[in-house]
């Protein structure tokens, strides 16, 4: 041990680095398998380029026998920069994401079967018009293929909302290797899903000369090439003696089994990893692959590192009560010595406009930008955001950024409408949305009015030229009416009216049921489009303030790392922190998502409450200092309710008065596990962490007094007291504090 303390008083004086007790141990712990448990905040990547550093300096391991995998090339950059750090004289060890460990396995095993490839994915920019995959002078990609196979299908362009989550669709089903005869039982709301990656997948292996791969096929292809040849794995597997995997509740089931191949030979898997923070199931992540590891590893070694260094106490103890709800978990009990600051508050508007206004008030009286973050569940509400600070000057960075809302099609539906009303001459204009509006207009008629060029109004021609059903002669006399009024109306009034009047919002009701789009989503868009026009005075403001908000969105990357406010999705925040974190729009239905709810219940009993609340603590933890949930009581006319998230979070601050019930004396003799305790005053010497207990352990019991750990299960601990042996939930016990070490010179001899 003399070597390990040497290390650890070594660092702490070269740079500064201070483990605790549970850090040291990971360090230590550097033999078979391990499950490292970190809680956000926790120290987690300083641990594990720690526990590199011992491999190398203590233990004199090769830097080319270490492997250290991560699931996104930023978190991979990272671990190399803070080595470097950490490390300077040391050589650098092999850290890499898993698609490039995967892309190296698939390289050597194509080399070795003479077998041409392509990759078709990453990014390109893609003509969305009139390219296809007979195009020989096309580059061949994922997107494109998917794309022309949904129109031959099809038989229509897919649309961008489609194509995200087709591709979402076949990563799934990759990455969860579902068998192909049970695609379709996969839900999508792409129609013919299955079919479409059907089809996919055979004109990869034959449409072409090469072998086609997408990044998803390289792990796959690579997992099933180190199940096959031997020769390969036992390769890959003596390449390495140390195998460690960060951020692993995010990893997959084909993504796991490839890691366990490479680490089977030696044993020695640090698996690094958060199950509270598992927020990916719907791109096939496999956080049950953590609370099996037990019975994937019996003498694995699993340790919990539960102090949170980055936020304060009113923070910490807040996001640990809450999280506690889930049920499908490791039992942790997150802690910090942090002092107290501010309590986490809650902010509730009688409108959803005042929101964003309340934002703008407040951050603007702030100097240090870069310390404060705005976080919300979907992209859409980001569009808004840009909108008022760009209005007030506050600079801001979107982490997310999403272009394709100025180029979305419902956004260029609503600007077509607007160019009907300075023109209604032009048919080509009116054939991009006739079947959007209530003139009830059939694609025959269509056809015939493109070939009347007499540069009339496309109404007039309707009417005068054009065979129509008599119930359509009234409809389209009042769309040509409608659109003379608009003319020169304000861009908020002339939204509202296709919306209303011309039947807009209807015709895409129908469109959700016939082609599967969310319907949520589409009107979101509207809604957004209604904020942005809000205060404009012509629908030429309108289309320019369009268009300098994609400018602004476009720059606003530049903005990285300099006094700049961030918006981000609670997805891409996490990993991230700041002193100040305002959530937002937190109602049922944004978060929980309508789907969370549909699917399960406000009590969290299924997977997909669970996840939804999972996100909200990534959320939650990503704060320093300071902690808004912001939501509001209606939006567009119509009365929301708050999130069931915000709920939990508001019994926590404010808990209801408890009736105190008689408790459970030892005189009793009662033999029941369950104790019913009154409120109890903080006991500053309890017990609130697994860690803090072990076998053997004597501890003193609020009710029964003295007594020894002889055993603890996942959530049953057994304490033998003087005269009787109680089996009493963990959780409980740490909950309410029942439980606290014997002082030294107390314990019996």
């Amino acid at each position: 041990m003399k070597t390990a303390e040497n290390y650890f008083v070594r660092k702490k004086q070269e740079i500064g680095v201070d483990l605790n007790e549970i850090q040291q141990r990971a360090v230590l712990q550097t033999e078979g398998p391990v499950l490292l448990l970190a809680s956000p905040g926790s120290g987690k990547t300083t641990t594990i380029i720690m526990r590199i550093g011992y491999l190398m300096e203590e233990k004199g391991v090769n830097a080319s026998r270490i492997k250290a995998v991560t699931f996104s090339r930023a978190s991979a950059n990272d671990m190399k920069e803070r080595f470097k750090h950490f490390f300077p004289d040391l050589p650098p060890v092999d850290f890499s994401t898993i698609h490039s460990l995967a892309f190296e396995v698939v390289r050597e095993h194509f080399w070795k079967t003479r077998t041409p490839y392509q990759i078709i994915d990453g990014n390109v920019e893609i003509d969305e018009q009139e390219m296809d995959i007979e195009d020989h002078n096309l580059p061949l990609h994922k997107k494109i293929i998917l794309r022309d196979l949904f129109k031959s299908i099809k038989g229509e362009n897919i649309t961008d909302d489609q194509m995200d989550e087709l591709t979402t669709y076949i990563s799934f089903i990759k990455n969860k290797m579902v068998p192909e005869d049970q695609w379709s039982l996969v839900t999508c709301d792409v129609p013919e899903a299955a079919r479409i990656l059907r089809e996919y997948e055979t004109f990869k292996k034959s449409g072409h000369s090469k072998l086609l791969l997408d990044f998803d096929d390289m792990l796959t292809i690579g997992n099933d090439v180190l199940g096959r040849d031997r020769e390969l794995l036992r390769k890959y597997q003596q390449r390495y003696d140390y195998v460690m995997t960060d951020e692993s509740q995010d990893t997959s089931m084909v993504q796991h089994e490839m890691i366990e191949k490479l680490a089977q030979g030696h044993g020695n898997l640090c698996v690094v990893a958060d199950d509270d923070q598992s927020i990916y199931s719907w791109r096939g992540a496999e956080p049950s692959y953590l609370l099996n590891f037990k019975q994937v590893y019996p003498n694995g070694v699993i340790l919990f590192m539960e102090q949170n260094y980055r936020s304060t106490k009113n923070i910490v103890d807040v996001s640990n009560q809450f999280i506690k709800k889930n049920k499908n978990r490791y039992m942790k009990n997150m802690f910090t010595q942090n002092a107290e600051y501010k309590p986490v508050s809650i902010v509730k508007f009688d409108h959803y406009e005042t929101q964003s206004k309340y934002l703008v008030e407040e951050i603007r009286k702030l100097e240090d930008l870069s310390e404060v973050a705005v976080l919300f569940r979907n992209n859409s509400s980001s569009i808004n955001l840009m909108n008022q600070f760009d209005r007030a000057g506050i600079p801001f960075y979107m982490r997310d950024s999403d272009n394709r809302f100025f180029s979305h099609w419902v956004v260029e539906d609503i600007l077509n409408f607007m160019r009907m009303t300075f023109t209604d001459k032009r048919t080509d204009i009116l054939e991009k949305i006739h079947t959007k509006l209530n003139g009830y207009i059939t694609k025959v008629q269509m056809s015939i009015l493109k070939d009347i060029d007499n540069n009339e109004s496309v109404f007039d021609n309707l009417l005068n030229y054009v065979p129509l059903q008599d119930y359509q002669i009234k409809q389209i006399e009042q769309c040509k009416e409608t659109f003379q009024q608009l003319q020169g109306t304000p861009p908020l009034v002339v939204i509202r009216t296709i919306r209303t009047k011309l039947g807009y919002e209807k015709a895409l009701e129908k469109m959700c049921e016939r082609l599967g789009f969310r319907k949520e989503y589409l009107i979101g868009i509207l809604n957004t489009l209604e904020e942005i026009a809000d205060t404009l005075e012509s629908m030429e403001e309108f289309a320019k303030r369009l268009q300098h908000l994609e400018r602004a969105l476009k720059n606003s990357k530049a903005k990285k790392g300099q006094n700049a406010v961030t918006f981000s999705t609670f997805h891409s925040a996490k990993g991230l922190e700041f002193k100040r974190v305002y959530m937002i729009d937190l109602i049922n239905g944004i978060i929980p998502s309508s789907e969370d709810l549909k699917r399960g219940s406000r009590d969290r009993n299924t997977e997909l409450m669970e996840e939804a609340a999972r996100l909200f603590y990534v959320g939650m933890t990503r704060a320093k200092s300071e902690l808004e949930l912001l939501l509001y009581g209606a939006r567009d006319g119509e009365k929301v309710t708050e999130s069931t998230f915000v709920s939990e979070v508001r019994a926590i601050l404010d808990p209801p008065k408890l009736v105190q019930k008689s408790t459970v004396t030892p005189q009793q003799g009662s033999s029941s596990s369950s104790i019913h305790s009154p409120v109890r005053s903080y006991n500053p010497r309890a017990i609130r962490s697994r860690s803090q207990l072990a076998q053997g352990l004597q501890v003193k019991h609020q009710v029964f007094g003295a007594g020894r750990v002889m055993d603890m299960g996942s959530d049953i601990i057994e304490i033998q007291f003087t005269s009787v042996t109680k089996r009493l939930s963990l959780q409980a016990c740490l909950d309410v504090g029942l439980l606290e070490p014997i002082p030294l010179e107390e314990l019996s001899l």
